[in-house]
Protein backbone atom coordinates (compact mmCIF):
# COMPACT_ATOMS: atom_id res chain seq x y z
CA UNK A 1 0.00 0.00 0.00
CA UNK A 2 1.26 3.83 -1.00
CA UNK A 3 2.23 6.51 1.47
CA UNK A 4 0.04 9.38 2.39
CA UNK A 5 1.91 13.05 2.10
CA UNK A 6 2.34 13.00 6.14
CA UNK A 7 3.70 9.17 6.02
CA UNK A 8 6.05 10.13 3.56
CA UNK A 9 8.02 13.31 5.12
CA UNK A 10 8.12 11.24 8.79
CA UNK A 11 9.43 7.85 7.09
CA UNK A 12 12.24 10.50 5.59
CA UNK A 13 13.04 11.24 9.47
CA UNK A 14 12.71 8.10 11.57
CA UNK A 15 15.34 7.11 13.55
CA UNK A 16 15.26 3.73 14.29
CA UNK A 17 14.28 2.43 10.51
CA UNK A 18 13.45 -0.64 11.36
CA UNK A 19 9.79 1.05 12.33
CA UNK A 20 7.45 1.54 9.62
CA UNK A 21 5.17 4.14 9.35
CA UNK A 22 1.73 2.69 9.38
CA UNK A 23 -1.15 5.00 10.87
CA UNK A 24 -1.39 4.36 14.55
CA UNK A 25 2.49 3.69 15.13
CA UNK A 26 4.70 5.20 17.20
CA UNK A 27 8.03 6.17 15.49
CA UNK A 28 11.29 8.14 17.20
CA UNK A 29 12.25 11.02 14.46
CA UNK A 30 14.77 13.99 13.90
CA UNK A 31 13.19 17.49 13.17
CA UNK A 32 14.01 20.10 11.26
CA UNK A 33 13.31 23.20 13.21
CA UNK A 34 11.96 24.20 16.76
CA UNK A 35 9.67 27.20 17.04
CA UNK A 36 9.34 29.15 20.23
CA UNK A 37 7.67 32.55 21.17
CA UNK A 38 7.66 34.75 24.29
CA UNK A 39 4.53 32.83 25.45
CA UNK A 40 5.84 29.50 25.29
CA UNK A 41 9.46 29.77 24.96
CA UNK A 42 10.20 30.87 28.48
CA UNK A 43 8.01 27.87 29.88
CA UNK A 44 10.26 25.38 27.70
CA UNK A 45 13.21 27.02 29.08
CA UNK A 46 12.35 26.10 32.18
CA UNK A 47 11.50 22.05 31.53
CA UNK A 48 14.93 22.16 29.76
CA UNK A 49 16.40 23.33 33.21
CA UNK A 50 14.75 20.68 34.95
CA UNK A 51 15.76 18.20 32.53
CA UNK A 52 19.32 19.22 33.72
CA UNK A 53 20.20 19.67 30.32
CA UNK A 54 23.28 22.06 29.78
CA UNK A 55 23.40 23.02 25.90
CA UNK A 56 21.05 23.36 22.70
CA UNK A 57 22.14 19.92 21.12
CA UNK A 58 21.30 21.88 17.35
CA UNK A 59 20.92 25.94 18.02
CA UNK A 60 21.27 26.33 14.68
CA UNK A 61 17.57 24.26 14.50
CA UNK A 62 15.56 26.48 17.08
CA UNK A 63 14.06 29.78 16.00
CA UNK A 64 13.18 32.34 18.98
CA UNK A 65 10.22 35.18 18.06
CA UNK A 66 9.67 37.81 20.21
CA UNK A 67 5.79 38.47 18.82
CA UNK A 68 2.60 38.06 21.24
CA UNK A 69 4.02 40.30 23.79
CA UNK A 70 5.52 42.57 21.11
CA UNK A 71 5.70 45.75 22.14
CA UNK A 72 5.10 44.63 25.56
CA UNK A 73 1.98 45.82 27.19
CA UNK A 74 3.48 45.53 30.99
CA UNK A 75 6.18 44.39 33.14
CA UNK A 76 5.00 40.41 33.18
CA UNK A 77 5.02 40.72 28.79
CA UNK A 78 8.40 42.69 29.33
CA UNK A 79 9.65 39.89 32.07
CA UNK A 80 8.85 37.65 29.18
CA UNK A 81 10.93 39.23 26.43
CA UNK A 82 13.58 39.18 28.82
CA UNK A 83 13.73 35.89 29.02
CA UNK A 84 13.94 34.92 25.68
CA UNK A 85 17.09 37.39 25.38
CA UNK A 86 18.67 35.66 28.20
CA UNK A 87 18.26 32.05 26.84
CA UNK A 88 19.35 32.91 23.26
CA UNK A 89 22.52 34.95 24.57
CA UNK A 90 23.40 32.15 26.88
CA UNK A 91 22.37 29.15 24.52
CA UNK A 92 24.31 30.61 21.36
CA UNK A 93 21.09 30.71 19.18
CA UNK A 94 22.07 32.58 15.56
CA UNK A 95 17.51 32.65 14.86
CA UNK A 96 16.59 34.93 17.71
CA UNK A 97 13.94 37.29 16.27
CA UNK A 98 13.24 40.76 18.67
CA UNK A 99 10.44 43.05 18.60
CA UNK A 100 11.28 44.56 15.26
CA UNK A 101 13.69 42.36 14.13
CA UNK A 102 11.08 40.08 12.35
CA UNK A 103 7.50 39.65 12.38
CA UNK A 104 4.94 37.06 13.43
CA UNK A 105 6.63 33.91 14.16
CA UNK A 106 4.56 31.33 11.40
CA UNK A 107 5.01 33.99 8.51
CA UNK A 108 8.59 35.07 9.62
CA UNK A 109 10.41 31.57 9.36
CA UNK A 110 9.19 30.98 5.61
CA UNK A 111 10.31 34.54 4.88
CA UNK A 112 13.51 33.69 6.00
CA UNK A 113 13.99 30.29 4.55
CA UNK A 114 13.54 28.33 7.62
CA UNK A 115 10.85 26.32 6.47
CA UNK A 116 11.06 24.04 3.32
CA UNK A 117 9.34 20.90 1.57
CA UNK A 118 9.82 17.89 3.32
CA UNK A 119 10.53 19.06 6.78
CA UNK A 120 8.77 18.32 10.18
CA UNK A 121 8.84 21.57 12.39
CA UNK A 122 7.11 21.45 15.62
CA UNK A 123 6.55 24.33 17.89
CA UNK A 124 5.63 25.60 20.98
CA UNK A 125 2.29 27.13 18.97
CA UNK A 126 -0.47 25.10 18.05
CA UNK A 127 -0.33 27.28 14.77
CA UNK A 128 2.60 25.89 13.52
CA UNK A 129 0.12 24.04 11.09
CA UNK A 130 1.04 26.60 8.95
CA UNK A 131 3.99 24.87 7.76
CA UNK A 132 2.36 22.79 5.42
CA UNK A 133 1.79 25.18 3.12
CA UNK A 134 5.39 24.84 1.94
CA UNK A 135 5.06 20.76 1.88
CA UNK A 136 5.91 20.35 5.47
CA UNK A 137 5.02 18.65 8.46
CA UNK A 138 3.98 21.28 11.19
CA UNK A 139 2.16 20.52 14.11
CA UNK A 140 2.36 22.12 17.70
CA UNK A 141 4.16 20.76 21.04
CA UNK A 142 4.25 20.63 24.29
CA UNK A 143 6.12 22.95 26.25
CA UNK A 144 8.04 20.01 27.63
CA UNK A 145 8.23 18.31 23.96
CA UNK A 146 9.99 21.16 22.93
CA UNK A 147 12.45 21.03 25.57
CA UNK A 148 13.35 17.79 25.10
CA UNK A 149 13.82 18.01 21.60
CA UNK A 150 16.06 21.11 22.10
CA UNK A 151 18.21 18.83 24.72
CA UNK A 152 18.15 15.76 22.40
CA UNK A 153 17.52 16.47 19.02
CA UNK A 154 15.24 13.89 19.01
CA UNK A 155 11.15 13.19 19.53
CA UNK A 156 8.33 10.63 19.14
CA UNK A 157 5.20 10.83 17.06
CA UNK A 158 2.20 9.23 16.26
CA UNK A 159 2.12 8.77 12.96
CA UNK A 160 -1.74 9.90 11.96
CA UNK A 161 -3.89 8.36 9.44
CA UNK A 162 -4.75 11.40 6.82
CA UNK A 163 -7.37 12.65 5.16
CA UNK A 164 -7.51 13.99 1.48
CA UNK A 165 -9.33 17.32 0.10
CA UNK A 166 -9.35 17.45 -3.34
CA UNK A 167 -9.71 20.94 -4.86
CA UNK A 168 -10.47 21.96 -8.41
CA UNK A 169 -11.82 24.89 -10.57
CA UNK A 170 -11.27 28.39 -9.96
CA UNK A 171 -11.74 30.66 -7.06
CA UNK A 172 -15.23 33.08 -7.44
CA UNK A 173 -14.46 36.89 -6.97
CA UNK A 174 -13.37 37.75 -3.06
CA UNK A 175 -12.99 34.16 -2.09
CA UNK A 176 -9.51 32.94 -1.03
CA UNK A 177 -8.08 30.27 0.88
CA UNK A 178 -9.31 31.57 3.96
CA UNK A 179 -13.07 30.43 3.13
CA UNK A 180 -11.58 26.86 1.75
CA UNK A 181 -10.40 26.14 5.02
CA UNK A 182 -13.56 27.78 6.33
CA UNK A 183 -16.10 25.52 4.06
CA UNK A 184 -13.83 22.31 5.24
CA UNK A 185 -14.37 23.54 8.87
CA UNK A 186 -18.18 23.88 8.07
CA UNK A 187 -18.39 20.32 6.48
CA UNK A 188 -15.98 18.31 9.29
CA UNK A 189 -16.23 20.58 12.31
CA UNK A 190 -13.73 21.21 15.31
CA UNK A 191 -12.68 17.83 15.83
CA UNK A 192 -13.56 16.26 12.46
CA UNK A 193 -9.64 15.96 11.57
CA UNK A 194 -8.72 15.05 15.57
CA UNK A 195 -4.98 14.03 15.32
CA UNK A 196 -4.97 13.57 11.78
CA UNK A 197 -3.30 14.38 8.40
CA UNK A 198 -5.32 17.07 6.29
CA UNK A 199 -3.82 16.66 3.02
CA UNK A 200 -4.87 19.37 0.37
CA UNK A 201 -4.37 18.40 -3.29
CA UNK A 202 -5.86 18.49 -6.78
CA UNK A 203 -5.43 21.29 -9.55
CA UNK A 204 -7.53 23.77 -7.71
CA UNK A 205 -3.92 24.65 -5.68
CA UNK A 206 -2.79 26.29 -8.78
CA UNK A 207 -5.73 28.97 -8.25
CA UNK A 208 -4.35 29.23 -4.71
CA UNK A 209 -0.94 31.32 -3.85
CA UNK A 210 1.53 30.36 -1.44
CA UNK A 211 0.24 33.35 1.09
CA UNK A 212 -3.59 31.52 0.15
CA UNK A 213 -2.05 28.03 1.48
CA UNK A 214 -0.73 29.52 5.05
CA UNK A 215 -4.25 30.47 5.73
CA UNK A 216 -5.48 26.53 4.70
CA UNK A 217 -2.64 25.21 6.63
CA UNK A 218 -2.81 27.52 9.68
CA UNK A 219 -6.12 26.59 10.60
CA UNK A 220 -6.14 23.22 10.00
CA UNK A 221 -5.42 22.88 13.59
CA UNK A 222 -9.55 24.33 14.22
CA UNK A 223 -10.31 20.89 12.58
CA UNK A 224 -8.15 19.00 15.36
CA UNK A 225 -5.19 18.08 12.88
CA UNK A 226 -2.03 17.46 14.05
CA UNK A 227 -0.98 18.45 10.79
CA UNK A 228 -2.42 19.90 7.42
CA UNK A 229 -0.18 20.21 4.60
CA UNK A 230 -0.51 21.26 0.46
CA UNK A 231 0.63 18.94 -2.24
CA UNK A 232 4.06 20.79 -4.05
CA UNK A 233 3.13 21.97 -7.47
CA UNK A 234 5.11 24.55 -9.65
CA UNK A 235 4.56 27.06 -7.28
CA UNK A 236 5.72 25.35 -4.38
CA UNK A 237 8.73 24.89 -6.62
CA UNK A 238 9.43 28.41 -7.13
CA UNK A 239 8.85 29.35 -3.93
CA UNK A 240 11.16 26.79 -2.46
CA UNK A 241 14.11 27.62 -5.04
CA UNK A 242 14.18 31.02 -4.41
CA UNK A 243 13.64 31.11 -0.47
CA UNK A 244 14.81 27.67 1.48
CA UNK A 245 18.53 27.97 2.71
CA UNK A 246 19.17 24.40 3.23
CA UNK A 247 18.37 21.21 0.68
CA UNK A 248 14.99 20.51 0.41
CA UNK A 249 12.98 17.49 -0.75
CA UNK A 250 9.19 17.91 -2.59
CA UNK A 251 6.59 15.30 -0.75
CA UNK A 252 3.33 13.99 -2.89
CA UNK A 253 1.41 11.04 -1.99
CA UNK A 254 1.31 7.92 -3.80
CA UNK A 255 -1.13 7.20 -5.82
CA UNK A 256 -2.11 4.45 -4.18
CA UNK A 257 -2.00 6.30 -0.93
CA UNK A 258 -4.47 5.10 1.43
CA UNK A 259 -6.76 7.67 3.19
CA UNK A 260 -9.09 7.46 6.00
CA UNK A 261 -11.27 10.10 3.90
CA UNK A 262 -12.08 11.57 0.80
CA UNK A 263 -13.41 15.18 0.01
CA UNK A 264 -13.80 16.87 -2.83
CA UNK A 265 -14.52 20.80 -3.17
CA UNK A 266 -15.27 23.05 -6.44
CA UNK A 267 -13.36 26.26 -5.76
CA UNK A 268 -16.20 27.69 -7.74
CA UNK A 269 -18.79 27.00 -5.59
CA UNK A 270 -17.16 28.32 -2.70
CA UNK A 271 -18.92 31.81 -1.48
CA UNK A 272 -16.76 34.10 0.99
CA UNK A 273 -17.60 32.58 4.57
CA UNK A 274 -17.94 33.92 7.90
CA UNK A 275 -17.43 32.01 11.17
CA UNK A 276 -19.67 33.10 13.74
CA UNK A 277 -19.15 33.14 17.71
CA UNK A 278 -18.11 31.12 19.23
CA UNK A 279 -16.11 28.41 16.81
CA UNK A 280 -14.25 28.58 14.10
CA UNK A 281 -16.82 25.65 13.02
CA UNK A 282 -19.98 27.65 13.05
CA UNK A 283 -20.00 28.48 9.76
CA UNK A 284 -22.11 30.08 7.24
CA UNK A 285 -21.59 32.16 3.50
CA UNK A 286 -21.64 35.91 4.19
CA UNK A 287 -24.76 36.34 3.18
CA UNK A 288 -26.79 34.54 5.55
CA UNK A 289 -25.25 37.38 8.25
CA UNK A 290 -25.68 40.75 6.13
CA UNK A 291 -26.43 43.69 8.32
CA UNK A 292 -24.30 42.38 11.62
CA UNK A 293 -22.96 45.69 13.29
CA UNK A 294 -19.04 45.17 14.09
CA UNK A 295 -17.13 47.69 16.52
CA UNK A 296 -14.06 46.59 15.64
CA UNK A 297 -12.00 45.40 12.31
CA UNK A 298 -8.84 43.90 12.86
CA UNK A 299 -7.36 42.48 9.56
CA UNK A 300 -4.15 40.74 10.06
CA UNK A 301 -2.78 37.73 12.02
CA UNK A 302 0.28 35.08 11.16
CA UNK A 303 -1.57 33.86 8.06
CA UNK A 304 -3.71 36.85 7.11
CA UNK A 305 -1.30 39.42 7.78
CA UNK A 306 0.67 38.91 4.06
CA UNK A 307 1.10 40.63 1.35
CA UNK A 308 -1.29 39.03 -0.37
CA UNK A 309 -4.31 39.90 2.10
CA UNK A 310 -2.78 43.43 2.44
CA UNK A 311 -3.44 43.80 -1.32
CA UNK A 312 -6.31 42.41 -0.76
CA UNK A 313 -7.54 44.61 2.23
CA UNK A 314 -6.14 48.23 0.08
CA UNK A 315 -8.66 46.85 -3.22
CA UNK A 316 -12.04 47.23 -0.60
CA UNK A 317 -10.31 50.93 1.07
CA UNK A 318 -9.36 52.23 -2.19
CA UNK A 319 -11.41 55.79 -2.16
CA UNK A 320 -13.25 54.81 0.75
CA UNK A 321 -13.37 55.62 4.39
CA UNK A 322 -13.75 53.68 7.79
CA UNK A 323 -17.10 53.88 9.00
CA UNK A 324 -18.75 55.92 11.72
CA UNK A 325 -18.86 53.84 14.81
CA UNK A 326 -16.36 51.23 13.87
CA UNK A 327 -12.60 51.21 13.92
CA UNK A 328 -9.93 49.18 11.79
CA UNK A 329 -6.63 48.19 12.45
CA UNK A 330 -4.20 46.25 9.91
CA UNK A 331 -1.08 44.69 10.96
CA UNK A 332 1.37 43.39 8.68
CA UNK A 333 2.88 40.15 9.76
CA UNK A 334 6.18 40.94 9.62
CA UNK A 335 8.72 43.84 9.01
CA UNK A 336 9.21 43.03 5.55
CA UNK A 337 5.81 42.94 4.95
CA UNK A 338 5.53 46.20 6.30
CA UNK A 339 8.04 47.21 4.22
CA UNK A 340 6.80 46.30 0.55
CA UNK A 341 3.24 47.67 1.84
CA UNK A 342 5.17 50.72 2.47
CA UNK A 343 6.80 50.57 -0.94
CA UNK A 344 3.78 49.95 -3.10
CA UNK A 345 1.67 52.92 -1.14
CA UNK A 346 -0.43 50.59 0.67
CA UNK A 347 -0.16 52.20 3.87
CA UNK A 348 -0.84 55.92 3.50
CA UNK A 349 -3.99 54.44 1.53
CA UNK A 350 -5.16 52.84 5.10
CA UNK A 351 -3.81 55.71 6.91
CA UNK A 352 -6.31 57.90 4.69
CA UNK A 353 -9.35 55.73 4.63
CA UNK A 354 -9.27 55.88 8.81
CA UNK A 355 -7.31 52.00 9.28
CA UNK A 356 -5.09 52.08 12.27
CA UNK A 357 -1.66 50.61 11.00
CA UNK A 358 0.64 49.06 13.81
CA UNK A 359 3.86 46.68 14.37
CA UNK A 360 4.10 42.81 13.90
CA UNK A 361 2.25 41.46 16.52
CA UNK A 362 -0.23 38.72 17.62
CA UNK A 363 -1.26 40.88 20.18
CA UNK A 364 -5.34 41.43 19.47
CA UNK A 365 -5.39 38.17 18.37
CA UNK A 366 -5.56 36.45 21.69
CA UNK A 367 -6.96 39.64 23.50
CA UNK A 368 -3.44 40.42 24.94
CA UNK A 369 -3.12 44.12 23.50
CA UNK A 370 -3.24 46.07 20.78
CA UNK A 371 -7.07 45.67 20.12
CA UNK A 372 -9.04 43.69 22.74
CA UNK A 373 -12.46 43.88 22.99
CA UNK A 374 -14.44 45.12 26.07
CA UNK A 375 -18.05 43.20 27.06
CA UNK A 376 -20.78 43.66 24.43
CA UNK A 377 -18.31 44.76 21.68
CA UNK A 378 -18.83 42.90 18.66
CA UNK A 379 -15.80 42.62 16.07
CA UNK A 380 -15.11 40.93 12.41
CA UNK A 381 -11.35 39.51 12.18
CA UNK A 382 -9.23 37.72 10.12
CA UNK A 383 -7.79 35.80 13.08
CA UNK A 384 -8.04 31.90 13.27
CA UNK A 385 -10.05 31.54 16.26
CA UNK A 386 -12.87 33.28 17.91
CA UNK A 387 -13.92 31.35 21.18
CA UNK A 388 -15.57 33.49 23.99
CA UNK A 389 -12.82 35.47 25.45
CA UNK A 390 -10.27 35.05 23.03
CA UNK A 391 -10.22 38.22 21.69
CA UNK A 392 -10.58 40.57 25.06
CA UNK A 393 -13.72 40.38 27.24
CA UNK A 394 -15.51 36.99 27.80
CA UNK A 395 -18.89 39.38 26.53
CA UNK A 396 -17.38 40.22 23.36
CA UNK A 397 -18.10 38.50 20.25
CA UNK A 398 -15.84 37.75 17.29
CA UNK A 399 -16.22 36.91 13.68
CA UNK A 400 -14.16 35.29 11.33
CA UNK A 401 -13.37 36.27 7.86
CA UNK A 402 -11.13 36.52 5.32
CA UNK A 403 -9.47 39.93 4.39
CA UNK A 404 -12.12 41.06 1.41
CA UNK A 405 -14.97 40.51 3.69
CA UNK A 406 -13.21 42.22 6.93
CA UNK A 407 -12.58 45.56 4.95
CA UNK A 408 -15.74 45.59 3.41
CA UNK A 409 -17.17 45.42 7.21
CA UNK A 410 -14.62 48.53 8.23
CA UNK A 411 -16.50 50.19 5.16
CA UNK A 412 -20.02 49.48 6.30
CA UNK A 413 -19.76 49.46 9.76
CA UNK A 414 -21.33 45.92 9.11
CA UNK A 415 -20.89 42.64 8.05
CA UNK A 416 -21.58 42.98 4.06
CA UNK A 417 -20.45 40.96 1.39
CA UNK A 418 -17.83 42.76 -0.76
CA UNK A 419 -19.46 42.28 -3.91
CA UNK A 420 -22.59 44.25 -2.66
CA UNK A 421 -20.10 47.61 -1.82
Amino acid sequence: MGKTIAQKILESHVIDGSVNVDPGNIVRARVDLCLLNDINGPGAFRHFEKMGAKRVRTPENLALVVDHFAPAPNAQGARLGIDMRRFAKAKGIEHFYDLGKGGIEHTLVPELGLVGPGDIIVGGDSHTTTAGAFNAFGTGMSWAGIAAILALDETWFRVPESMRFNLRGKKAPFVTGKDIILKALQEIGTAGALYKSMEFVGPGLSDLNMDERMAICNMALEAGAKTGIVEPDGQTLEWAATHCKRPYRLISADADAEYESRYDFDLASVQPMVAKPYSPGNVVPVDEIHGVHVDQVYMGNCANGTITDLRQIASVLKGRKVAPGTRAIIVPATQAIYRQAMAEGLIDQFIESGAAVTTPTCGACFGGHNGALDDGEVAIATINRNFQGRAGHAGSQVYLSNSYVAAAAAVAGEIINPAAL
